[in-house]
């Protein structure tokens, strides 16, 4: 790595900044910065490797509801330490995403969110919320060969929006505890 200032994700905390080479939608590159979402929400998820089984079913799974994001003003951004080149060519199986697919080949964002596997050079399945105002919200992390929950991170996403307390299993138009 370069002399890159190691940031740590904490939920509650400004969420690391990252500035990242992608892929989107046509193949074409482009480049994703945090402070290009200033003012949305943003899911961010990493996922460990292209051309794999368990990420597909995430990536199309995140683009298939991807209006649901943007109706609640989130944006969506995966990838992981893959190159945009590996990106690109993948997209020619999976189709045209309604996201674009980062890049963090030199694990620097990967490492700063906590998912760095770094024996395996590769990030673990993690989803992160962050808010219009670059706090992180949620953060989620779990083994390589579970698929997370599009739905679930819906829900997380509406009940963080309510700024109230959410109690178990809460969904949109559920009763919430009061101010959070």
């Amino acid at each position: 790595m370069d002399n890159h200032a190691p940031q740590i994700a904490r939920v509650g905390k400004p969420a690391p900044h990252f500035n990242l080479e992608t892929v989107v939608a046509g193949g074409a590159f482009a480049n994703a910065k945090s402070s290009d979402y200033k003012g949305k929400w943003l899911v961010l998820f990493f996922y460990p490797l292209d051309f794999t089984f368990v990420c597909p079913t995430e990536i199309t799974g995140f683009s298939k509801r991807f209006e649901e994001f943007k109706a609640l003003n989130a944006e969506v951004l995966g990838g992981s330490t893959d190159s945009v080149h590996s990106h690109k060519a993948w997209l020619k199986e999976l189709g045209d995403l309604a996201f674009p697919l980062f890049s963090d080949m030199n694990r620097t964002t990967s490492a700063d969110y906590g998912v760095l596997l770094e024996e395996k050079g590769i990030a673990l399945r993690g989803t992160f919320i962050i808010d219009p105002d670059g706090i992180l919200r949620y953060a989620l992390y779990h083994d390589l060969g579970v698929g997370r929950s599009v739905i679930e991170t819906l829900r997380v996403l509406k009940a963080l929006q309510t700024g109230e307390l959410c109690p178990v299993e809460w969904s949109a138009g559920g009763q919430t505890l009061g101010k959070a």
